[in-house]
């Protein structure tokens, strides 16, 4: 597993890092470089570790394949180039086997759409968006969704909609795929992040979708939502671990390599700090995204570890990406270093899959009962 995981890292280093300044301005150039890097993958036996075998991927249990996420996670891109990204929709959609082995072979994207404008993204029970069942047993939607991850780009969309009752009632919401060429379905701007690229509103008035169309059961569709959330949780964090290792590598052969007139900066103390702590920070997170994992992988209730993890994670891509600017001094703000990115990235995690106050206070209650 460790040789498998040190290829992936080297793939990633050599064909995606040194690609992300196409990668990241995107347009045709992008979209062709992602091509040619998904064939790559697919050469060297790197394509989608931890799909399902049947469906061409790597086959991995959880508890192999996180080390692999850690290691692909080092770019946002690698999720995508090596058929990552595609997990939690081929589960999320098991049992549609067309639609799953097209979105296995990546030739499909999906984009998922549950939270609102003007709603707390952290209390579903509050999701306004409306499907209404047709005499035909159709559904129509009525709504608006944003910070919908590459829905400009998806052709499949999951829609947190209420096919049922009133908020802030968590029954009567359901789960719907949506096609993004339905009638109705309009993307309706990009929602850029700290400066970045890649969210999205989208408005959908009157998409009718086939009754077929509703994924699990009416009104449980929390349940669908808890279920993903759970285990891409999980993938983020393993992601964040990677990213703020590709921090500490750039934060460390700065302080080696950069000389002022004191001498390396690697020499002076309060650098030598810098380094400890996000060392530390590294390496008492590590054990607890992967006894997460664990317990997850062994069907055990995981809901205490994975919180800490997610939090301790989050905190700790910030933390050093920030010590890694610190180091770099103003190179470490500009367009020539990836710690920009990476620090934004820490910032969003705070948010993503729940703030960290909502992790905080339900860990407290649970421990504390």
């Amino acid at each position: 597993m460790l040789e498998l995981r040190d290829r992936v890292a080297e793939f990633v280093e050599k064909h995606v890092i040194s690609g992300e300044a196409v990668l990241d301005a995107g347009g045709p150039p992008a979209r062709e470089l992602v091509e040619r890097l998904k064939r790559g993958a697919r050469v060297e036996g790197l394509w989608g570790l931890g799909l399902p075998a049947e469906l061409g991927g790597g086959g991995l249990s959880l508890a192999d394949y996180a080390h692999v996420v850690e290691a692909e996670g080092a770019s946002d891109h690698a999720p995508t180039i090596l058929g990552s990204l595609a997990l939690l929709d081929v589960r999320t959609l098991a049992g549609r086997d067309a639609c799953v082995r097209s979105i296995a072979s990546g030739q499909v994207s999906v984009c998922n759409a549950m939270t609102e404008p003007g709603v707390p993204g952290s209390d579903p029970a509050l999701t306004t968006t409306r499907a209404e069942r047709g005499t035909d047993g159709s559904w129509t939607l009525h709504g608006r969704k944003w910070f919908v991850t590459g829905a400009a780009e998806a052709a499949l969309a999951l829609v947190l909609a209420r096919t049922s009752g009133a908020p802030p009632s968590p029954q009567g919401l359901s789960v719907l795929l949506v096609p993004t060429s339905t009638p109705g379905f309009r993307v309706v701007r990009e929602l850029p992040v700290l400066g970045a690229g890649g969210q999205w509103e989208i408005a959908l008035d009157d998409v009718t979708v086939p009754a077929g169309n509703l994924i699990g059961e009416e009104g449980r569709g929390l349940r669908v939502v808890g279920e993903r959330v759970r285990l891409g949780r999980l993938l983020r964090c393993l992601r964040w671990l990677g990213q703020a290792q590709r921090a500490y590598t750039a934060m460390r052969e700065r302080a080696r390599t950069r000389t002022v007139s004191a001498g390396r900066l690697a020499d002076l103390q309060l650098v030598q700090q810098f380094v400890f702590d996000s060392l530390l920070a590294i390496r008492t997170t590590r054990p607890l995204v992967f006894e997460a994992v664990a317990l997850v992988e062994a069907g055990r209730d995981a809901r205490t570890e994975t919180a800490l993890a997610k939090v301790a994670a989050a905190r700790t891509l910030q933390q050093v990406a920030d010590a890694a600017i610190q180091i770099h001094g103003a190179e470490g703000l500009g367009p020539d270093s990836a710690l920009p990115a990476l620090f934004r990235a820490g910032r969003m995690a705070r948010l993503l899959d729940g703030p960290d106050e909502l992790h905080i206070t339900a860990v407290a209650r649970r421990v504390l009962r």
